[in-house]
């Protein structure tokens, strides 16, 4: 395991479609793992996973673990929200670049403020009845005895 696990009763607000190549990604992230794939032939990473390199377009590619840390690059608050996440908003996404060099748009557990552009972010797999997905939060709003468990509806 190499990122947080947080458990949730609900059920995903939407589910992702897993295929034949994206089910290691999912089975890693109901793990604690987050996998990316990288190219054997020029080692570029990226993020999500796919069955060659965007850069340049092999298709010996291979899983990596990515540690889950990084900085958040920027967000927004959503206050309009699809039917499936009305009941959530308003609700944060935002833009984290991993220090693995990859970047990633996903929910954010925290409502950052324009001070916390460029904090550190620590990714997180939530377990949801259904299933995983993945979010990040603020490391600085963890709390050394942080109950590992979310509500996300």
């Amino acid at each position: 395991m190499n990122i947080p696990v947080l458990r949730s009763d609900t059920s995903r607000p939407y589910t992702p479609r897993v295929s034949f190549f994206t089910r290691k990604f999912w089975t890693g992230l109901s793990e604690g793992r987050l996998l990316t794939t990288f190219c054997e032939d020029c080692g570029h990473l990226t993020f999500p996973p796919k069955a060659h390199c965007p850069s340049c377009w092999a298709r010996q590619v291979n899983w990596r673990d990515l540690r889950g840390q990084g900085r958040l690059y920027s967000y927004t608050i959503n206050h309009v929200a699809p039917r499936k996440l009305r009941d959530q908003a308003p609700y944060a996404v935002g833009i984290v670049d991993l220090d693995e060099d990859v970047r990633v748009f996903c929910r954010l557990l925290d409502e950052p403020t324009m001070d916390d552009i460029g904090s550190a972010i620590q990714m997180v797999a939530i377990i949801h009845a259904d299933g995983p997905l993945f979010a990040a939060r603020l490391t600085s709003r963890i709390s050394p005895s942080a109950n590992f468990s979310v509500d996300i509806r």
